[in-house]
């Protein structure tokens, strides 16, 4: 048997260079590079096998480990997770940094490859700087700490043990219903220790994407559901984007006249100009889907997850009969439905051939669209005069006098969004994740491009948003990408904007500053609570109740390097997204906008935690409330 002598760091990354991917009998290099930030624990081993020998794959450098794992994960989701991104980091606080970006990943179900340093296999210098001793278990490191969000999990203590790591990382990685992230734990002293590898395992090696074929029983079983209802809807989830499938859903709701509603992962599977696209769908979601959804007598979900924001905490589906299109078994059982294990685009084309002179009966739907364009005019349009008022859940905000001062804008957050969506390019990328945005991005962005919406919504993870926006850029290098972030979310992560000027890989920042966690504040208030550390203000006495925070986020961004604009009304932001056009370097346009000025409600629950003893009457009637609520959804 021939053999090759490397070190286990040299073999992952000649085994790395070797993978490539097969759909539709279209083949690529899977691992497109891999990002990195050294330490003891990993630049001694990964490191000095990526200066001698990388390969074909583009090493980057990265500023925070969560970042950077960010990135990998929007440029994975933007490739639709047909090509990845690996990340090494160093061993300790390097490795517990990537938690956060493997449980995103992970919760996404989107493929990230992480290889984390680890403590000495030996043990003989135990405890090595940055490790943690637990007295009940010495095996234990930093990197047990992944299992939990990781979809496979493995330490390589051993050379020859790297072979079934490296084998079953991919099998989880290129897996179509149970892929995430992928942690393989790698002991620094194991990293630089060489063996004899076969030179087999280093052979090329072509992951084929498996596109399960439907069963003609449970295709028979769901065609003449379907054959039976009158008022079907579909919504659209993630599964439809990856599996490549929106030309042939517009195709199949065109020829049954069946709408289409969208979750934040399957929004811009189709456009939204297309009269059966009705838009986003549950508590982030809009009048015309959400109204749909209570009157539909069948709900056909095809590549989703039911999440709570997608089913309005399980009360927009109620009672109805449900139809769950997956490729996974686990999220085709959800909420009782009646599964069709499959790849969307197939079975999609099988339905469409079995239901041939079906015609749904949707005679209102031309209505429901005229009201929601009326309403989305309103929110264009929505000023604030100074010395009026702004209303948010039935309360009044006598505050609002303060961030007018502070900020120096009556600007809303509604009228500011849909500007820039008119004034973009067509085919832009936009990158969201958590705040307030996700839900005007999902009911008011119209996408005018297959697969340019970009949003992070199974953790909501803040912080996500301007990493990914590079990974985005990576992968679509000739589109421009705008990352939609609040001051909250940019305050909490934003190192790889940083990277991005490094790489030159142009991205576009759009900073809306609200001063404040403006979403969570409306959480509070909407569910009784008086306003409690959410907004941005000074501390006073022992309370943060003095003035308004006022942060020159452009500033930062220009430090940096970054083209930046400051922008107080709509002139100035069309302005300032013109310019940023014409920049060949990232940029960053701070949008000062006033809070409690986005879109909010239409028709829908969203299940949460409320006091059930207090002494705040707002808060007992919030309870009630909830407890109504619970009484119209599913419980199971």
């Amino acid at each position: 048997m021939e053999t090759i002598r490397l070190t286990t760091a040299q073999a992952v990354v000649k085994f790395l260079n070797a993978q490539y991917i097969s759909f539709e009998q279209k083949e690529q290099r899977f691992v497109h590079g891999i990002f990195t930030i050294f330490g003891h624990g990993n630049v001694l081993g990964l490191g000095q096998a990526l200066a001698e020998d990388p390969g074909e794959l583009v090493v980057y450098q990265g500023r925070n480990e969560q970042g950077m794992a960010h990135v990998a994960t929007g440029f994975a989701k933007q490739a639709l997770r047909k090509q990845i991104m690996a990340c090494t980091s160093s061993v300790g606080p390097g490795a517990a940094n990537m938690v956060t970006a493997a449980a995103t990943a992970t919760a996404n179900q989107i493929p990230l490859l992480l290889l984390p340093g680890d403590v000495f296999a030996t043990r003989q210098p135990d405890p090595v700087l940055q490790q943690i001793e637990q007295t009940y278990d010495l095996s234990i490191s930093t990197n047990d700490a992944f299992r939990a969000v990781s979809k496979y999990w493995d330490r390589v203590t051993r050379p020859e043990q790297l072979m079934s790591a490296m084998i079953n990382a991919f099998r989880v990685l290129t897996s179509v219903e149970d892929t995430g992230a992928v942690t393989i734990c790698l002991p620094q002293d194991v990293q630089a220790e060489a063996w004899d590898f076969p030179a087999s395992f280093f052979e090329k090696r072509v992951h084929v994407i498996d596109q399960r074929i439907p069963a003609q029983h449970q295709l028979e079983q769901i065609a003449e559901m379907i054959r039976q209802s009158k008022k079907p809807l579909i919504i659209a989830g993630g599964g439809v984007r990856y599996a490549e499938a929106g030309n042939e859903l517009l195709a199949f709701a065109k020829a049954h006249q069946i709408p289409v509603a969208e979750t934040q992962a399957g929004k811009s599977a189709i456009v939204s100009s297309e009269r059966l696209n009705v838009g986003g769908i549950g508590v982030t979601g809009n009048s015309v889907a959400n109204t749909l959804a209570k009157e539909a007598d069948l709900i056909i979900g095809i590549g989703t997850r039911f999440t709570d924001f997608t089913t309005g905490s399980k009360s927009l589906v109620g009672q109805t009969p449900l139809i769950a299109i997956n490729a996974s078994p686990f999220h085709a059982q959800k909420l009782d439905a009646i599964p069709l294990i499959a790849d969307a685009k197939l079975a999609i084309k099988e339905l469409g051939q079995l239901l041939e002179g079906y015609t749904a009966q949707h005679e209102q739907l031309d209505m429901y669209k005229e009201q929601w364009e009326q309403e989305l005019k309103r929110l264009k349009n929505q000023t604030y005069q100074i010395g009026g008022q702004l209303e948010i859940a039935g309360q009044l905000d006598e505050q609002v006098p303060d961030y007018i001062d502070t900020l120096q804008t009556t600007m809303t957050q509604t009228s500011a969004f849909m500007l820039i969506n008119e004034k973009v390019e067509k085919d832009a990328i936009v990158v969201g994740a958590a705040g307030s945005l996700p839900g005007d991005m999902q009911r008011l962005w119209k996408s005018n491009a297959p697969n340019t919406y970009h949003m992070e919504y199974g953790y909501s993870c803040m912080g996500y948003e301007v990493a990914a926006a590079l990974g985005a850029k990576i992968s679509s290098p000739e589109q421009e990408v705008y990352a939609m972030v609040g001051d909250g979310s940019f305050q909490m992560l934003h190192s790889e904007f940083v990277t991005s000027l490094q790489e030159q890989k142009k991205i576009n920042i759009l900073l809306f500053d609200n001063a404040g966690f403006g979403c969570i504040n409306n959480l509070q208030m909407g569910n009784g609570m008086p306003s409690y550390k959410t907004e941005f203000r000074y501390r006073e006495g022992n309370d943060h109740q003095g003035a308004v925070m006022a942060i020159d986020y452009a500033k930062i961004a220009e430090g940096y390097g970054a083209k930046t604009f400051t922008v107080h009304t709509l002139e100035q932001l069309e302005k300032a997204i013109a310019e940023s056009r014409k920049s060949n370097v990232s940029t960053l346009i701070d949008i000062k906008v006033l809070p409690k000025t986005m879109s909010d409600g239409y028709d829908s629950w969203w299940h949460v935690g409320i006091a059930e003893v207090t002494k705040s009457e707002s808060i007992k009637q919030a309870y009630e409330n909830n407890v109504q609520q619970k009484l119209k959804a599913r419980s199971y």
